[in-house]
């Protein structure tokens, strides 16, 4: 038995109705690439090979068991009934398979909410795409993994060569689940916890003002650039959000991504977020709603080390400006490299596990009440928002991947929306590529992938902005 981490925790106690808090992959599968046909559905492929590795991803046969009244954290515990097939399906798009139809049924997987009486996932390997590929779309719980530990799992269950054997070498013994603790035991093991909290909450406290007041001092000093939440300007996708969701997806040239950044000094991130900035920018003008200032975006920052567990979420975040006031490429560019500059000065000031310690202080029933109450009285439409969107980069692999022998061609991922924040955008890179993952509230943001489709203008203009050699 393992317990939750304080901000694992507050990723299940803070899901609503509306809000399901799980991150999604999805990947665009070649299988022309599968060695020696064998006569077998892709899917039995796929199959074969989850069951040979569940091992080597633990948390995927593992369930939540809560404690009574929701006093202390929950814990992770091996599901003795775990059933592979329950999790691993199988689907197929409807003629003609293009990317409204996978779209679709994406948004569609992205809507409904997991099981919680089960571990935390569930996968589909999705036929009838054009061109004769295949889909394999997962759906994890945000407690379970973070964007570091997603690319964790894709390094288990993805190889460098189609011919590798589903079977590792080494693999662990045959699983036997561990005993599930009854209600008593886990109210007990809480205790000591419990006791332990005002310790934790003093120690959270005295941590983040004395780290305030050097970010404060520091933003002073070297007149920082600082984008501060609650300052963002209230757009339509700013207000209580449906259990509905839309999807759309976009990608870019790494190498171009690449060229674009040693031209102006600045960093990959700082063109993707540019080109972001570009892209809200023309669709906010398109629905006549483009503000005179910058949106503010959450961008969730890894702290992960090499001695922490590969699963469970290490993140911190930081607050960045997206300037969709500035027409001028070059500017908005330098703009968003400031505020990026700014941000990264005050998280190391604030501390980077300042975010996990607060997690850890409070009881799982409090998140959950308030954000029930957040709800019901929508104060998030009576201030300004806290945030426009969240989003984030993770950096993918740079090699070519095959699962279950069909060569991978591209990698998209999608994160979690909730209240006041209909709209995210999660980007990763992979081979040559850099692609966009939009998810949203489909009453909010219904033509997300016009947004989508802007991407490409978006960066051809900073593209064309460079400094002439």
């Amino acid at each position: 038995m393992q317990y939750l981490t304080g901000l694992d925790a507050a990723f299940l106690a803070l899901e609503s109705p509306t809000a399901p808090m799980q991150v999604m992959g999805i990947a665009i599968l070649d299988p022309a690439t599968v060695p020696g046909p064998d006569g077998r559905p892709f899917y039995e492929r796929v199959r074969e090979l989850m069951a040979a590795r569940l091992h080597l991803v633990p948390p995927l046969r593992r369930r939540v068991v809560e404690v009574p009244f929701g006093l202390y954290v929950p814990a992770w515990v091996d599901d003795p009934d775990f059933d592979l097939d329950y999790h691993l399906r199988r689907a197929a798009l409807p003629a003609p398979g293009g990317e409204a139809e996978l779209d679709a049924f994406i948004a569609e997987v992205a809507s409904r909410p997991l099981d919680r009486s089960r571990p935390l996932w569930e996968a589909y390997v999705v036929e009838g795409l054009e061109g004769g590929r295949q889909a394999f779309v997962a759906k994890l719980h945000h407690s379970m993994i973070d964007g570091l530990a997603g690319v964790a799992i894709l390094a288990a269950l993805f190889d460098m060569d189609p011919d590798t054997p589903f079977r590792p070498e080494t693999r662990a013994d045959a699983w036997v689940p561990e005993r599930v603790p009854g209600d008593a035991e886990m109210l007990g093991r809480a205790i000591v916890s419990i006791a332990e909290n005002p310790a934790r909450v003093m120690r959270a406290l005295v941590t983040s003002v004395s780290g305030v007041i050097r970010a404060v001092r520091r933003a002073r000093d070297e007149a920082l650039d600082v984008a501060l939440p609650l300052t963002a300007p209230r757009l339509v996708m700013n207000r209580s959000i449906s259990a509905r969701r839309t999807v759309a997806f976009s990608s870019l040239s790494l190498a171009d991504v690449k060229a674009v950044k040693q031209a102006h000094g600045v960093t990959v991130n700082d063109v993707v977020l540019a080109t972001l900035a570009g892209a809200l920018r023309r669709y906010l003008a398109f629905r006549e709603e483009l503000p005179g200032r910058s949106l503010v975006a959450a961008i969730p920052t890894s702290v992960r080390t090499g001695d922490h567990d590969a699963f469970g979420n290490q993140v911190s975040s930081m607050f960045a400006s997206l300037p969709v006031e500035l027409d001028d490429p070059a500017e908005r560019l330098h703009a968003v490299a400031r505020s990026m500059s700014g941000a990264k000065g005050v998280h190391e000031e604030v501390g980077p596990f300042t975010l996990q310690e607060w997690a850890a202080t409070a009881a799982p029933v409090v998140f959950s009440r308030a954000m029930r109450a957040y709800t019901r009285l929508r104060i998030g439409e009576r201030i300004r928002p806290l945030i426009n969107l969240v989003a984030s980069n993770v950096p993918g692999p740079p090699w070519p991947l095959y699962f279950a022998g069909a060569r991978l061609e591209e990698l998209h991922p999608l994160g979690p929306v909730f209240d006041d924040c209909g709209l995210n955008v999660t980007v990763i890179s992979y081979l040559d590529r850099v692609d966009f993952g939009f998810i949203a509230c489909r009453e909010l943001v219904p033509d997300v992938d016009a947004l989508a489709r802007f991407v490409p203008a978006a960066f051809a203009e900073i593209r064309d902005a460079a400094p002439v050699a």
